[in-house]
Formats: structure tokens, sequence, C-alpha cells
């Protein structure tokens, strides 16, 4: 059941020119799942949703990655009242899209900061040392977009349960991975979907044009999870 709790928040980093790493002191050990979000109550009728990046083993203090660009006031507004205020008023955990270990191999695809959500589930299957492997798919307009590409890169050599693909839309010849979109990425390195437990975090659109996708490739909606299809 989700708490509202009032922390002490603040801006750790800035990952890119457009993304900022945000810390969130809880105020007691809160616990969730993989996957889940937390909603920035700003007033009564502006909740405004972020997905928590951290390992559901991380119960005192929690990351949230937020993309903000000048148009964007959803996010830019959160961001000044973290810096103006030191604090925030939040409701947690939330979201019923969260990493449910199943006897099927699973698939994590994310776009843009929609990979809070993902490496969420990522830390958690490597925690848990899981058997069946997990495969992440990281969708962005261009490299330095994957702000966690080394790290990522390194958690796939360690361990042989996870299986990093990056994708970018725009990249020179020094690029050596997936150019397009990412869930294309997908359906050419995967043709059996159905096989899969699929997870997606991103843009409501690209969720979207995922879903219909898959299921017109046989994929069971049952198996494809994240929150945003509660709302499209």
């Amino acid at each position: 059941m989700a708490e509202r709790l009032r922390c002490p928040v603040r801006i750790s980093q800035q990952l890119t020119p457009t993304v900022w790493e945000v810390v969130v002191s809880l105020p007691q050990p809160v616990a969730f799942n993989a996957g889940q979000y937390l909603q920035v109550v700003m007033d009564e009728r502006d909740k405004r949703p972020f997905s928590i990046a951290s390992c559901p083993s991380a119960k005192n203090e929690w990351l949230l990655h937020i993309g903000a660009t000048p148009d964007n006031r959803y996010a830019l507004d959160v961001l000044e009242k973290i810096e103006r205020d030191g604090e925030l008023e939040i409701e947690a955990p939330l979201g019923e899209a969260f990493y449910q270990p199943s006897n099927r191999e699973a698939i994590v695809i994310a776009g843009g900061t929609g990979f809070s959500y993902a490496y969420a589930i990522v830390q958690n299957h490597l925690r848990e040392h899981h058997d069946k492997p997990l495969t992440l798919y990281w969708g962005a307009r261009a490299p330095q977009d994957l702000y966690l590409h080394n790290e990522l890169e390194q958690l796939a050599q360690q361990h042989s349960n996870f299986v990093y693909r990056p994708v970018v839309e725009e990249a020179d010849s020094s690029w050596n991975y997936d150019v397009g979109l990412v869930h294309h990425a997908v359906m050419t390195r995967h043709k059996d979907l159905a096989n899969y437990e699929i997870y997606v975090a991103g843009r409501f659109e690209m969720v979207r044009v995922i879903r219909d996708d898959f299921v017109a490739r046989d994929v069971p909606l049952a198996q494809i999870h994240g929150d945003a299809l509660a709302f499209i």
C-alpha cells in the first residue's frame, strides 16, 4: 500500500544535458518492487510520477532519473521545487508493472529515461541471482544519451545471465551497436517473442507502438508489462 511521505531531496548529479539524478531520503524504510514508481505531490490535483531507479534492497534512499528540457514544465517544475525547498511530498510505492520473475526469459525495453524503470529491474535480477537470462534494450536518440552505457557493458561482462543491447536512432560509423527504433532491434533479434516476459517503459507513444507490434506477432498481452499500458 502506498504511503505519503515528506522527504529531503537533492539533485546529486547531471547525467546528460537534459537528465538529472535525484536522491530521495526516506524518513523510514519503505519496501517496494523493482519497476514501481513514486508520485511527487505538487498539490492534491497535481501528482507527477517518476520511476524509482534503485534496487528494492535500497529501502532508505531512492534514486530518480528526471529528464527535463526547457519546454517540459512537467519535470522542470519538480527540479525547481527540489532546488528551492530541498524536500518533496511523495506517494509511494505505486505501480503494478513491477518485475515478477517467471519460467520465461525476460526482455526489458526502455526508451530515454524510461531506463530508470529498467535499471531497477536489472539490479534486482542480478542481486537475486535469477538463473533465467534477462536482456535489456535501451533506446535513445544518440549514444551520448545512454548515460550509464559503460556501467551496463561492465555488468554484461560480469554476469552471464544479463545481456545489454543499446540502440540509437542517430550514430556515426564508430557506433558498433544497433541503429534504428529500439523495438525493431528486439523483433530482429528475437523471432518468437511469445516465449518471453516483456517489460516496457518510455513515452506513451512508444509503448503503444510496441504493444501493437508485439501483439500482432502473437505475444499475449498478459506477457507485456508497463504502467503506461493502463492509460493507452
